[in-house]
């Protein structure tokens, strides 16, 4: 595809790896989302900021929500990431390889989490109360709620593993 805008490979990230500038900006990201998720559970659990939490989340969930978007669609139309790939040590082309399994294991918890966090979301939207404050549906929420903070932080450490082996690794 960037032959067809003029290029013979695409553009190269930011953070001096093999990456290309979404999956780097995607690395990245995830060191801010996880310990800003981390503080979001902080505020609501201990300091009781029930309607801070709200927007932390919501605003979490949506920017998520962009960034994968615009993440999946660079992956799918842009950048052949097994080309970037190629020279880690870890990729063997044409066979299942550390690189590949590192995938593997990264979207086991990254798809069914984005499915978690969705539902959590919705599910808060339409069953507690506004203004925010705790509900008869708190103890459900809490329990989903778990689940997806655990999926997402797995989905981030199983991303920058894959990362490090496909376009740090040399």
């Amino acid at each position: 595809m960037w032959s067809l805008l003029g290029q013979t490979t695409p553009p190269t990230g930011f953070l001096g790896a093999r990456g290309s500038l979404m999956l780097d900006f995607v690395f990245l990201a995830m060191f801010g989302i996880v310990p800003l998720m981390g503080l979001s559970i902080y505020l609501v659990k201990y300091r009781r900021k029930y309607t801070v939490h709200k927007i932390m989340q919501i605003s979490l969930g949506l920017t998520l929500a962009v960034a994968v978007a615009a993440f999946e669609i660079d992956m799918r139309l842009f950048t052949d990431w097994e080309k970037l790939a190629a020279s880690s040590p870890y990729y063997i082309a044409g066979q299942w390889n550390t690189v590949w399994y590192s995938l593997l294991v990264h979207l086991c918890f990254a798809i069914p989490t984005t499915f978690l966090w969705i539902f959590v979301i919705v599910q808060a939207v339409r069953k507690i109360p506004a203004p925010p404050a705790p509900s008869d549906y708190s103890r459900q929420h809490i329990f989903w709620a778990r689940l997806a903070a655990g999926g997402m932080t797995m989905t981030a450490i199983t991303g920058w593993i894959f990362y490090y082996l496909a376009f740090v690794a040399s």
